[in-house]
């Protein structure tokens, strides 16, 4: 039998989540987060479920995410801190996925062409894992491993295409389920020669979960139709992928000539007179940061 969670005063409640007093009323008042049971004197008392709901809800917000765009993820939130404190009840701990058995499994069921396997593979990352945490922890560096193999004949095209697809619809699946009412607007694109654009794809994952709207343009963008789009929408950020071919990089200023761009990708490094290059994760903190 499962033993009832302990409850806090509004001021411990406070000092454990991060959250100020003020402003846990506030959301309680605004949006109905948390919510908190009246002790028989009529003090608020808050389980623990809520003070580690009450903790994401914060650091979502650190990120860039509005709270009203926050407190839509509470159902999947309230899910994840459950399953959290049931294993800690277990005395189990935090799961962790090892990448070089998931790895190994998922190169494995490319090489059976077990779309199954590899469905069910990526479907367990993905469980309980923040978005992001999913693409940079997992994906990235899967899936550049799996262009390795490819360049060296260690994979076939048919498996390269497998994999890379069956994870290319799991984040287009995250893309499409993130939070979507925003204030800032970014276009993403990859270059005229990009046929890649899980990396794009990627990116577009972090603006979509720091609260902004995207538009979405894939691989293999004209310049000239890349430029129609952004005068057309004005959006904050034009956002480039360039994993192989840089070659366009020198033309993008000019023919968006205002508002901010950045690059990433392979062929996206070093100074490149007007636009922003992200090479790290570190340059994605600072971006969200400078802007407005």
């Amino acid at each position: 039998m499962t033993a009832p969670e302990p409850t806090y005063r509004i001021n411990i409640a406070a000092e454990m989540s991060g959250v100020s007093e003020n402003l846990i009323r506030a959301w309680e008042r605004r949006y109905g987060v948390p919510k908190p049971i009246r002790t028989a004197s009529g003090y608020r008392a808050y389980a623990r479920s809520e003070i580690e709901i009450l903790k994401r809800l914060k650091q979502l917000t650190q990120q860039g995410v509005s709270i009203a765009e926050a407190v839509l993820l509470v159902p999947s939130l309230t899910r994840e801190v459950k399953a959290l404190l049931a294993r800690e009840e277990q005395g189990q701990p935090q799961p962790v996925v090892d990448y070089g058995p998931w790895r190994d499994e998922l190169l494995r069921a490319a090489q059976r062409f077990d779309q199954h396997a590899i469905d069910a593979s990526l479907d367990e990352a993905m469980h309980g894992r923040p978005p992001v945490a999913f693409f940079d922890e997992l994906v990235a560096p899967f899936l550049k491993e799996v262009g390795d193999r490819w360049h060296t004949g260690a994979l076939t095209v048919a498996e390269e295409h497998l994999l890379s697809n069956a994870v290319r619809q799991r984040l287009m699946a995250l893309l499409n389920s993130a939070p979507r009412r925003a204030r800032r607007h970014v276009v993403c694109a990859c270059l005229p020669t990009e046929q890649h654009d899980v990396g794009l794809l990627g990116a577009a994952l972090r603006f979509r979960h720091a609260g902004w709207k995207v538009t979405y343009l894939g691989a293999c963008t004209p310049l000239e139709q890349l430029a129609r789009t952004a005068k057309a929408l004005k959006p904050d950020v034009v956002a480039v992928s360039a994993v192989r071919d840089g070659r366009e990089l020198k033309g993008l200023r000019k023919a968006i000539p205002e508002g901010r761009i950045i690059v990433g990708g392979g062929a996206a490094k070093g100074r490149l007179p007007g636009l922003h290059v992200i090479e790290t994760a570190a340059d994605w903190s600072r971006l969200f940061e400078e802007l407005p």
